[in-house]
């Protein structure tokens, strides 16, 4: 049917037929319809001709080239009239040779047909350019020089005799110059590029001075004809001798109309040439500050990245350059940077470095700008990395600028790799198309948080994410120093199992074998694997995990394995016993790492594989009886479900069988796992926690205020059993979400979660307490650190940790390093007031935690600060690694971790580690950060490698490093001398001297006081003497008390004043500890350090525990069973690590 009502229909005209359909109906079709064609221009003769003469891009372009040929044509004609001229010839006399001169035939007639032509075009040029004033174009200088140069040979074709009249057909050559700079113009203009303003100005300064030197050569040549007659490349050699001031002399014109027209060029070339050079020194310092462009053509034959800032400062600057040149693929990049702002003095000094300054280009525009973008050539570029200037007031406004840049430059070059830096995370959905993104705020609260559990988890990541040598601090004479030094070199590498000589051995083989003999053989710790089929990348997935040929491993080394030589040494295995894997501190492998031009040498002692038919590690006897415990059980190949301790936190059986009650004596059951139902921002990763079956009133959520659900008021009403965690920030961001979750995973055993009290400058809105009211005990209180009265209610002295967060009000600074400034005199305020507390802060600059825990005159910190430069001249990344609040992990500055996403260029597997540990992410199957404390009891695993084998054998726990504390004597300092009485007193009795010889921090100047204390007393004690006996008790007393005052310390006073505000808070005082004093030791961070390393007391081992979701059984009951039975069977062992 529809073919048929198809046929019957029968066909439009073409030129009808879209008119038709406009208007609707085609039944009311008439004859008496006209076609109309509509023009953009006007359809007039002189309109198309000045569309194709002017408007029209490419036809204007024919236009100008061929005018610019003409004159140029003319200029050769008039040098060949005067080569082949002869002045002796025809009339004599001065004014005869000046006006008239030799024009050959074939020579006239080419320039008058080239004048003829030249002629008809200037006058159809003035026509159609002709806007109403006529006057105005007949005097401007071109039109009159070209009426001046063809207009004579037109007269002379009707008038012959004077064919040989002199016209200066020279003057053309400035037509020409007009000519060329319009035929550039309209270059740029028909290929739709913007020309550069110093090329034509360049372009403009050499045309004028070839034209000044071709005019005066032609014009000096023509009147010396009736003088000493010079050629005309005589003439060329005076005028460059007379413009470059040089005057030889040898040549000179003779008669006064040449040397009049000499006198006329200088006057000329005095006033043009200035201004030329003046406008071209101003494009020339404006170009500095633009920082010209980045030619397409080395776009295409070279590699380039691309750094969009809103401010460029030397610190941000350096940080890149060193991270980004820091791996050896990219020694070839070129760097340009693009910032709205002028480049300052200090980045343009660096810049002029010539380290800097042949690979980095500083452009001065702005990314929102297609012109700017195309000036960087963004869609040829390997990457664009997108940072935001986290030192502006208003943050949120940081981040819009930061979104708006990442779309233009995603608008612009789609296919260019973006990484974007973003500040809060409720805007990170707004880039979640970039490649990379790295949020600010969430890294910087899940690393807090985690410091708070396991101890300088922010220097462990800080210093995996740089690259480093590890070769700083070697020549160091501390042990500390060095260790620390060489295992700061640790960084994260992948590769695929069937290309390593790591790994390929263990292919078939459990995960955590592989990870264990790895470790033992290369001294190479794997923690990590992404099978081919799969994008996730899994943190220790267990002893179930089956390594298979395709699986890429991420492992943690000094280097990657592709710069590893391997020196098998066979001379050790000859006298080797087949007893044990390790029976003596000799048979581990020593691992002597050679760091040169990034190639490691590894000395493997033993590369056979282990046997395990033999006898097992003889640990010492117990408790002096003639009883032992086992050996370290070894590491099977494929796992055995019951050789593993089956761990379901889900059904937690451990705080189940044990009456486990909160504070106030609520029982377990309140507390449920699940995921928080309220989220703070989009984008946040949904991880499984410990919650309350009931979300808690907001009313309950104030500390320092009762409510009718309860009378609470300070933190020690409530009774906490385990240590508080407080958190001091400004304002109650959605970053601070990222703060809690951590510390309420489920994978933290329920007894062991540790309150959490936020104190707040400003009081939080409804939107963030309804996020966190579904969290157990997680409170907040409205205060400030620098007021002692809100550090006590919030129960500092009960707290283990204080977390002090940066303030964004603070951030910017006239100085900007002072940016810092309250923040650190109010650290080191809360650091003298209770000396035992730990205080975690974060600083806006790195360089100024120097200022941590700051003490005057301290030689020893005088010693690491000459050791930070000398690392620094040596162009180490980590100069600040060997400041002791770092390398403790007291202090850390989100600036640190701005190489994670420098360094994600060359690893981009790098962002997603890091997310997983400090858990952000929680992926099935992957694990998780922790800690574990080696007591006495662990002492005897003796080293690090054996603790390896036993968390791998035991718990299938993969250890990363360790956490150690030293006691350290710090030479004494003037600021701390303790000065008693005794030295100036011998009357002061021995309970005195005792508690004087105690106190180790009572200043110098307190001794001249004291000794003006005793003369008082003694005056006021003979002064006495001639009074009555009733007040020389009494002055005796007041005597003593003044003494006593100035007997005291400045630990004691400072006690004596917290003592006092708790009182008057009324607040108990038997809480505060003031002897506990962490002034005497320093800890630092061993990533990865050899298996021969001795484990000493207090070591705190940060593992990575598997998934204890990976492999839940399906029958409860059973697996209940099991853990009781397992439970049983290895509780007479003692083996078990405490944690």
């Amino acid at each position: 049917m529809e073919q048929q009502e198809s046929e019957e229909v029968p066909p439009l005209p073409p030129r009808f037929r879209f008119r038709d359909l406009l208007l609707g109906d085609q039944s009311f079709q008439n004859d008496d319809r006209v076609q109309v064609e509509f023009y953009v221009n006007e359809n007039t003769f002189k309109e198309r001709l000045k569309l194709f003469f002017i408007k029209n891009q490419r036809s204007s372009l024919r236009i100008r080239v061929f005018n610019f040929s003409l004159k140029l044509l003319t200029c050769l004609l008039y040098i060949i009239r005067v080569v082949t001229d002869n002045p002796g010839q025809g009339a004599s006399g001065i004014h005869s040779l000046i006006f008239w001169v030799d024009r050959k035939v074939p020579v006239w007639a080419i320039q008058v047909i080239v004048a003829i032509i030249s002629f008809l075009e200037t006058m159809l040029l003035m026509y159609l350019s002709y806007k109403g004033n006529i006057w105005e174009q007949m005097f401007q200088v071109s039109f009159l020089l070209e009426m001046i140069n063809t207009v004579p040979f037109i007269i002379t074709i009707f008038w012959p005799s004077i064919r040989n009249i002199f016209i200066p057909v020279f003057l053309n050559c400035w037509l020409a110059k007009c000519a060329l700079e319009n035929m550039i113009n309209d270059v740029h203009r028909a290929i739709q590029r913007t020309n550069s303003a110093m090329f034509n100005q360049v372009l403009i300064l050499i045309c004028t001075l070839l034209c000044l030197v071709f005019t005066g050569t032609c014009g000096i040549q023509h009147l010396e004809r009736a003088g000493k007659n010079l050629s005309l490349f005589n003439s060329f050699y005076f005028c460059i001798v007379t413009f470059s001031t040089v005057g030889f002399g040898d040549v000179t014109p003779r008669i006064w109309p040449s040397q009049l027209l000499v006198v006329i060029m200088i006057c000329v070339a005095l006033v043009v040439l200035p201004l030329q050079f003046e406008e071209l020194m101003y494009l020339w310092m404006e170009r500095q500050k633009s920082g010209g462009n980045y030619s397409r053509h080395r776009a295409q034959t070279e590699k380039h990245v691309v750094l969009c800032v809103s401010a460029l400062k030397i610190d941000l600057l350096m940080d890149f350059l060193n991270e980004f040149y820091a791996h050896p693929r990219l020694q070839d990049y070129y760097v340009v940077i693009l910032c709205p702002s002028e480049m300052d003095l200090q980045v343009r000094r660096v810049l002029q470095i010539p380290l800097w300054s042949q690979r980095v280009i500083y452009l001065q525009g702005s990314v929102l700008k297609d012109q700017d973008l195309l000036r960087a050539k963004m869609d040829d570029a390997e990457a664009c990395f997108i940072l935001s200037s986290r030192n502006e007031v208003d943050r949120m406004a940081a981040d819009h600028q930061t979104i708006l840049r990442a779309w233009a430059v995603k608008d612009f070059a789609p296919n260019c790799p973006l990484y974007v830096q973003i500040l809060k995370p409720e805007n990170k959905f707004h880039v979640k198309f970039a490649d990379h993104v790295v949020c600010e705020e969430e890294f910087k609260y899940a690393m807090l948080a985690l410091n708070c559990v396991c101890p300088a988890t922010s220097t462990l990541v800080t210093l995996l994410v740089h690259t480093s040598r590890g070769r700083e601090g070697q020549q160091s004479p501390e042990q500390w120093q060095r260790m620390y030094g060489c295992c700061s070199g640790n960084e994260v590498y992948h590769i695929r199992v069937c290309d390593s000589k790591f790994f390929g051995e263990y292919n078939g083989k459990s995960f955590t074998y592989a990870s264990f003999h790895a470790h033992k053989k290369y001294g190479v710790c794997l923690i990590g694997i992404k099978r081919e089929d799969n994008k996730s990348i899994l943190l220790n997935p267990g002893p179930r995990h089956i390594m298979a040929a395709t699986d890429t491993c991420y492992y943690i080394n000094i280097t990657k394995e592709e710069n590893s030589a391997f020196i098998f040494n066979q001379e050790e295995r000859k006298g080797r016993n087949t007893g044990g894997l390790y029976d003596g501190p000799s048979q581990l492998p020593v691992h002597s790492i050679i760091a040169s031009m990034g190639t490691v040498a590894m000395d493997l002692q033993n590369s056979s594989p282990p046997d395990f038919s033999g006898g097992k590690l003889v640990p010492p006897s117990v408790n002096g009886t003639g009883g032992r415990r086992p050996s370290i059980a070894p590491v099977q190949e494929i796992a055995d479900s019951s050789s593993i301790l089956p761990c379901d936190l889900l059904s937690d059986q451990s705080e189940d069988d044990s009456v486990f009650t909160d504070e106030k004596g609520h029982s377990s059951t309140e507390y449920v796992k699940g995921y928080p139902p309220n989220s703070p921002y989009i984008g946040s990763s949904p991880t499984l926690c410990h919650l309350l079956a009931e979300k808690a009133p907001f009313c309950c959520l104030r500390l320092d205020q009762g409510c009718r659900h309860n009378s609470f008021e300070d933190a020690k009403a409530y009774g906490f059993k385990n240590k508080l965690i407080i958190v001091s920030a400004e304002t109650a961001g959605n970053g601070l979400y990222n703060f809690i979750v951590p510390l309420r995973a489920y994978y933290r055993p329920r007894k062991e979660l540790n309150p959490i009290v936020l104190l707040l400058d400003n009081p939080p809105d409804n939107h963030f307490l309804e996020a966190i009211c579904c969290f157990p005990m997680v409170y907040y209180m409205a205060g400030t650190i620098d007021n002692l009265d809100s550090l006590l209610q919030c129960g500092i002295i009960y707290a283990d940790n204080l977390v002090v967060v940066d303030k964004e009000s603070t951030m910017s600074a006239e100085e900007d390093y002072m940016a810092d400034a309250k923040t650190i005199v109010n650290v080191q305020t809360m650091f003298r007031l209770f000396p035992s507390l730990s205080i975690i802060t974060e600083l806006t600059h790195p360089s100024n935690m120097r200022f941590m825990q700051f003490r005057a005159k301290d030689c020893y910190s005088l010693a690491l600060s000459k050791l930070e430069k000398k690392e620094r001249d040596k162009g180490s990344n980590l100069a600040f690694m060997f400041r002791l609040p770092f390398a403790a992990g007291r202090v850390f500055s989100i600036s640190m971790l701005d190489t994670l996403l420098y360094q994600s260029f060359v690893k981009d597997y790098m962002i997603l580690i890091a997310r997983l540990l400090l858990g952000l992410d929680t992926t099935p199957g992957s694990g998780f950060l922790c800690a574990m404390k080696i007591t006495e009891e662990d002492l005897w695993i003796s080293t690090y490698g054996r603790l390896f084998q036993k968390l791998c054998s035991s718990s299938a726990e993969i250890p990363i490093g360790i956490y150690r504390t030293e006691s350290h004597i710090f030479p004494t300092s003037e600021s701390q001398v303790s000065v008693s009485v005794d030295d100036c007193e011998d009357t002061k009795d021995k309970g005195d001297e005792s508690r004087s010889n105690d106190q180790s921090d009572h200043p110098l100047l307190r001794k001249k006081s004291m000794q003006w204390a005793r003369r008082l007393s003694k005056k006021s004690v003979r002064w006495q003497g001639v009074t009555r006996d009733s007040s020389k008790d009494h002055s005796q007393r007041i005597a003593q008390q003044r003494l006593n005052l100035y007997r005291r310390s400045e630990r004691e006073e400072l006690s004596e004043l917290v003592r006092n505000r708790m009182r008057h808070l009324g607040l108990p005082t038997s809480g505060y500890d003031e002897q506990n004093d962490q002034q005497n030791t320093l800890s630092y961070v061993l990533i990865n350090p050899s298996p021969d390393t001795r484990l000493e007391l207090n070591d705190v081992v940060y593992l990575i525990r598997s998934d204890p979701l990976a492999h839940v059984p399906d029958e409860p009951p059973v697996h209940r069973s099991s853990l009781k039975e397992r439970n049983e069977s290895i509780s007479d062992t003692k083996e078990d690590t405490q944690l």
